[in-house]
C-alpha cells in the first residue's frame, strides 16, 4: 500500500460519501404547499406522488452506489485486478489483444452486476409510477444492441488508443485525442440516420395545424428546418420529451409522441423555441467544444501517470502495462472529473435559462410555454424543492420553480 493506494480509496470514499449526503438533504430538504404558480396543473395529489417517487428513486440510487462501492473495493482489496492482468497475460497475446481483453471482461462484468438494478428501477419502480410502457423483449434487445455497438465502435477505437499510448511515445495523447475527437464527430453525425434508427422509429411530423405552426416559427427566428420528427417514446415509458441532435444536414429535432399527446400546439411550439433557441444561441457547438477540450485535458493528464509504478503498485500490479494504467488512472481521475462534471452542470443550467428566455421571446402565446414547462414536470414528477447541493451535484436543467421565477 502506497500513497497513491489511499489517495484512490479516499477519492472514492469521499465521493461516496459527497453524493450520500446530497440524497439525504434532499430527501429531508423542506417542502410546502404548492405554489400558486403551478396549481393549477400540479395539484396536492401530484405533488405526493411526486414526493414518494423521488423517495423510491433516492433509496434506490443509495443502494445501487453501496452496492458498486463495495464490489469495486472487494474485488480491488482481494486482488482481483492484478490476479485477472496475470491470468490474461499467461495466454501469451499481443499486448493489445490482452489489453482489449482486460477491458472488455471488466465492463462485461459491470454491465452483468448493473442488470438486475436495471431491471428493478425499470419493471418495479418505473411501472409502479405508471411510467414503464418497457417490454422485457424491448428491455433485451436493446442491450443487444447496445453491446454489438460498443464492439463494433467501442472495441477498435479501444484498440486505437491503446496502440497509440504503446508505440506513439511523448506525443500520444495528442494522436489519442484527435482520434477520438474524429470518432465522436462522426458518431454524433451519422447518429440520426444510422443509430438512433436502430432504436426508435422516427416518422416525419404528418401535415397539420402543429406542423403549420412550427414552419412558421422557423421563417420568423431563420432556423433551417430540414426534418421535424416523431420519435416512439411511448416503446419504452410514458415520460416526454424532445431533443436536437445531429450535424450538419443529418441534424434533426424530435418529438416524442407523448409529447405530442399530452400537450397543446401553442405549448409544443414553445418546447419546440426552446430546442430551437439552443441551437441559435449555439449551446450545442459550445458544449461539444467544451467536451472536447475536457477529453484532452484527461489524455494529457493520462499520460503523466500512465507509466507511474505506484500507480500500478496500489493495485498490487507487478508488471506495468497501458491497460490496466487506462483502468487505475479512470479511479485517480474521479476528483477532476468530479469538477469538470460540475462546471459542465452549472453551464448548461446557464444555457437552459438563454433557451428559456428565447422560446418566451419568440413563441407567440409566452404563457403557454410556461404551462408546457410545468405540465412536463408534473408528469415527470420532478422534485418541485430540490435542495441546492443536489442541484449543484446532479443538475443539468434549473429547477421548475426558478426557471418559472427567471421567466
Amino acid at each position: 500500500m502506497n500513497l497513491y493506494f489511499y489517495i484512490i480509496l479516499g477519492v472514492l470514499i469521499a465521493t461516496y460519501l459527497l453524493d450520500l449526503l446530497a440524497d439525504l438533504l434532499n430527501l429531508r430538504h423542506p417542502r410546502g404547499q404548492v405554489p400558486e404558480s403551478v396549481r393549477e396543473f400540479y395539484d396536492e395529489a401530484a405533488n405526493n406522488k411526486t414526493r414518494a417517487y423521488q423517495r423510491d428513486l433516492t433509496h434506490f440510487g443509495i443502494a445501487s452506489a453501496s452496492f458498486d462501492l463495495v464490489v469495486l473495493l472487494g474485488f480491488w482489496f482481494a486482488g482481483g485486478f492484478a490476479a485477472l492482468d496475470v491470468w490474461l497475460r499467461g495466454f501469451g497475446w499481443h499486448v493489445i489483444l490482452t489489453g482489449l481483453a482486460y477491458i472488455g471482461l471488466l465492463a462485461a462484468a459491470k454491465s452483468f452486476l448493473d442488470l438486475p438494478w436495471q431491471i428493478y428501477h425499470t419493471f418495479v419502480i418505473e411501472a409502479r409510477y405508471g411510467f414503464n410502457q418497457t417490454t422485457w423483449r424491448v428491455f433485451v434487445m436493446d442491450r443487444i444492441k447496445g453491446a454489438l455497438l460498443g464492439v463494433l465502435i467501442g472495441a477498435p477505437l479501444l484498440v486505437g488508443i491503446l496502440a497509440l499510448f504503446q508505440y506513439a511515445g511523448p506525443a500520444a495523447w495528442l494522436y489519442v485525442w484527435g482520434t477520438t475527437t474524429i470518432v465522436s464527430l462522426f458518431i454524433s453525425f451519422i447518429a440520426p440516420v444510422w443509430i438512433m434508427p436502430l432504436f426508435n422509429k422516427f416518422q416525419p411530423l404528418a401535415p397539420g395545424e402543429l406542423r403549420d405552426e412550427i414552419v412558421a416559427l422557423a421563417e420568423r427566428v431563420h432556423f433551417p428546418l430540414r426534418e421535424i420528427s416523431v420519435m416512439d417514446g411511448s416503446k419504452r415509458s410514458s415520460k416526454a420529451n424532445a431533443f436536437f441532435t445531429g450535424l450538419g444536414r443529418n441534424k434533426r429535432i424530435a418529438l416524442y409522441d407523448t409529447l405530442i399527446a399530452n400537450h397543446t400546439v401553442s405549448e409544443l411550439i414553445g418546447v419546440l423555441a426552446h430546442e430551437i433557441g439552443h441551437y441559435k444561441k449555439r449551446h450545442i457547438i459550445k458544449m461539444m467544444c467544451l467536451s472536447i477540450a475536457e477529453s484532452g485535458f484527461l489524455f494529457y493528464c493520462l499520460s503523466l501517470f500512465l507509466h507511474e509504478q505506484g500507480l500500478f503498485a496500489a493495485f498490487f500490479v507487478e508488471q506495468p502495462a497501458v491497460y490496466t494504467g487506462l483502468v487505475f488512472f479512470a479511479l485517480l481521475y474521479t476528483p477532476l472529473d468530479l469538477i469538470l462534471n460540475l462546471f459542465s452542470h452549472a453551464l448548461s443550467r446557464r444555457f437552459e435559462h438563454q433557451a428559456d428566455r428565447f422560446a418566451v421571446e419568440t413563441s407567440s402565446d409566452k404563457k403557454a410555454y410556461v404551462t408546457g414547462l410545468i405540465k412536463l414536470s408534473r408528469d415527470h414528477l420532478s422534485n418541485l424543492w430540490p435542495h441546492p447541493l443536489y442541484v449543484f451535484l446532479h443538475h443539468s436543467h434549473p429547477p421548475l420553480l426558478e426557471r418559472i421565477r427567471q421567466l
